[in-house]
């Protein structure tokens, strides 16, 4: 005999989000979940000692992150960083540096700027409101509540990717997520089914179910705790939920960097304020999207009018195709094979000669890392 849905009204997604599941209905969802989530939850190095100030940088730096990538990420950050007072007093170029690989990097730029507004505003301790964790740079409704929730165990409701995922699907919820109504009814649904005590490991079941069961492809229905009250799973159409908007559509972009060497120094240049890879260091690099299929003249004239240098070029073997946002880049390389001088007088004050042996110092954005790693196979004399 099929399973009765929990909600026998013809019209699911109208009805107001705190009364979809009765009382009964969600005992038996807190219940079942915390039960799965004692037998199955990850050792995670955040989950001990669970403070604000770990929460938060385990928050952030998950953000369109797998937790695979972040654990060693977040391992040599806290013991760089074991508090908010020594990231606040770092350099922005050293937390950039720990970062690189992360991706997102504006993410680490405004943990900085927030570790640094906790000290002032602070006097150095997390603060504990909502609202003013929620007034810290890089800090929306999410994160505010997941910190607090798990660290603190205040009420708070969280609503992120996996959340999001798990409370369509029980709700049998058929509209475009990314819709402001439906973010809106997916918000006070996940705060009805908060439970009085022992929030934050509600709250992290919910993201672990997500992570691990229900899951964007092929979810593991058979597995899932919440089988039960699921609705999308009753009403078989575990398939064509959630709902989302069409795809990003990307534009294609070429680009070119130029390796420009002297005396075993390169030139480098930081990434400008509002510029993708804010704060990063780079190779200089130009969009050669429009030009000729030969782009060495362009090149050659883009560092003669950007950098006073004049110089010939020779195209490189390292080629790379990657994703920024919404563009999709073919990246090659050119290097100078006429000798030059340093010519500091002409250099851009963005821009600085750094000894090969140093680049690894340097908080490269990952194209310009990889490129950078494989200066050795070039023959560069």
């Amino acid at each position: 005999m099929p399973e009765k849905s929990p909600c026998n009204h013809a019209a699911k997604s109208s009805l107001a989000a705190s009364d979809f599941f009765d009382s009964r209905r969600k005992s038996q969802l807190r219940r079942s979940l915390a039960n799965w989530f004692e037998k199955n939850k990850r050792r995670l190095p955040w989950r001990t000692n669970s403070t604000p100030y770990r929460i938060w940088i385990s928050e952030v730096m998950l953000q369109q992150t797998q937790v695979a990538t972040v654990i060693d990420y977040y391992r040599r950050f806290m013991k760089r960083f074991p508090n908010v007072r020594a990231l606040a007093a770092a350099e922005e170029e050293e937390v950039l540096k720990l970062w690189e690989g992360l991706g997102y990097y504006r993410r680490a730029r405004q943990l900085h700027a927030a570790a640094k507004q906790v000290v002032e505003n602070h006097r150095g301790r997390f603060p504990t409101d909502f609202e003013a964790v929620l007034a810290l740079p890089g800090i929306g409704r999410y994160t505010a509540g997941a910190i607090l929730s798990i660290a603190l165990d205040q009420q708070h409701p969280i609503l992120e990717g996996n959340t999001q995922r798990l409370f369509a699907r029980l709700s049998g919820h058929e509209e475009d997520i990314s819709t402001s109504d439906s973010q809106k009814w997916l918000w006070q649904f996940s705060e009805s089914l908060l439970p009085k005590s022992k929030v934050g490991d509600f709250n992290q079941a919910l993201m672990e179910l997500g992570a691990l069961v229900c899951t964007p492809t092929r979810p593991n229905c058979d597995r899932c705790p919440l089988k039960s009250v699921c609705i999308s799973r009753i009403e078989d159409k575990v398939g064509r939920v959630p709902v989302k908007k069409s795809k990003t559509k990307y534009e294609d972009l070429s680009e070119s960097v130029v390796l420009l060497e002297t005396n075993n120094r390169f030139l480098v240049r930081r990434c400008a304020e509002g510029e993708r890879w804010a704060g990063l260091f780079d190779f200089p690099r130009f969009d050669i999207t429009h030009t000729e299929d030969d782009p060495r003249e362009f090149l050659e004239q883009a560092m003669l009018s950007q950098y006073g240098i004049e110089l010939q070029l020779k195209s490189t073997k390292i080629e790379f195709k990657h994703a920024v946002t919404r563009f999709r880049i073919r990246l090659s390389c050119y290097r100078n094979v006429s000798k030059i001088g340093e010519q500091k007088r002409n250099l851009p004050t963005d821009s600085k000669w750094v000894h090969r042996n140093r680049l690894r110092e340097l908080a490269f954005n990952v194209t310009a890392r990889k490129i950078a790693d494989q200066l050795d196979d070039l023959n560069l004399d």
